[in-house]
């Protein structure tokens, strides 16, 4: 699982059945699926930063500038 913090939103990125799949993580360790998004199948785990970037760039502020990576 890789984890980001997107403008200020955690979310992660789960490999499920061949697919990358991005979902919404809450305070309570819920998880909600995001459907709305669907990753290449030829994008690499170092890649998905940047392309939650360009999906979401809309939500940028300058409290939250970037997709930070939240994984170690």
């Amino acid at each position: 699982m890789y984890k980001f913090n997107v403008f200020g939103a955690v979310m992660s990125v789960v490999r499920k059945n061949d697919e990358w799949q991005l979902f919404k993580e809450s305070d309570t360790g819920m998880r909600v699926r995001v459907y709305d998004v669907v990753f290449p199948t030829t994008i690499e785990p170092d890649e998905f930063a940047q392309y939650l970037d360009d999906i979401y760039h809309e939500l940028s502020s300058t409290k939250h500038p970037k997709v930070v990576s939240l994984t170690t």
